[in-house]
């Protein structure tokens, strides 16, 4: 069932959004050449319990996983994109590190990721970031009432294809609100003008993610870790977004983000 948030709902969400939003900008300025992905981890959850949230993964036990997830951020680095599991790694120059976040306050969740570069940037990197980057932005420009969902999906689409990166229609964006994951599934590859016509109060997590060579995927020993079935080097970009009647309202922009708007 697809329920509607009232401007009160989508409100306590952004409060969520801003949280979320301040520690993935925090473990974006402390992940550096050194740094093992298990004090990211334990950093992020001092954040979260200091503020009294509820993390989402912590227990988190999908169809597609290997059991509880026992950690609140997803790390992930290089060929790996998503469900990154955190583990005893240490971060070294030109790693690609994404990190995926979402949690709970009073009851309302928000969710985000962002790919950063961890040392010396190499262009292809930068350049798969920024692909992700604009095909969010061109996802929630599409998120408007009478618009439909695959206007969404056609929009991330053509970003890819504008800079010749395949899309794996496997894993998307999602309805979100009482719970990190509700109805809709939103694809990073569609049709415009198909699917559900969005209406204020749709409230969904859109996130964009490529690999340089492939569409195909593959999983860790782990259960959960997300790679390039080709071993390239990925990216991945999400926020939380709320349709309105005035349009789309991000949820879960970071202050770097805002200042530069």
């Amino acid at each position: 069932m697809i329920e509607i948030k009232t401007p009160a709902e989508i409100e306590r969400m952004h409060v969520t959004g801003r949280f979320v939003a301040e520690v993935l900008s925090e473990i974006g300025r402390i992940a550096d050449v050194g740094v093992n992905l298990m004090d990211l981890e334990h950093h992020a959850r001092a954040m979260i319990e200091k503020r009294g949230a509820e993390s989402c993964y912590w227990d988190y036990a999908p169809s597609f996983g290997k059991g509880p997830f026992r950690n609140v951020i997803c790390l992930a680095v290089n060929d790996a994109v998503l469900h990154g599991k955190p583990h005893d790694y240490v971060l070294r120059d030109g790693d690609v590190l994404t990190a995926d976040l979402a949690v709970k306050i009073d009851g309302w969740a928000a969710d985000s990721a962002r790919t950063v570069i961890v040392g010396t940037p190499a262009p292809e990197d930068q350049r798969i970031i920024r692909a992700t980057e604009e095909a969010l932005e061109a996802a929630i420009e599409a998120a408007r009432p009478g618009n439909r969902i695959g206007d969404i999906s056609a929009a991330i689409y053509a970003v890819a294809c504008d800079y010749g990166y395949p899309v794996n229609t496997e894993f998307g964006g999602h309805g979100i609100g009482r719970t990190m994951h509700e109805e809709l599934h939103v694809s990073n590859r569609g049709r415009a003008g198909r699917g559900l016509k969005l209406q204020a109060g749709l409230t969904l997590a859109l996130e964009p993610w490529f690999a340089r060579t492939t569409d195909q995927i593959i999983y860790d020993e782990d259960g959960w870790t997300i790679r390039s079935a080709d071993g390239s080097r990925t990216a991945h970009s999400e926020h939380t977004v709320a349709i309105t009647e005035d349009g789309p309202k991000v949820l879960t922009r970071r202050e770097a983000e805002l200042a530069a708007a």
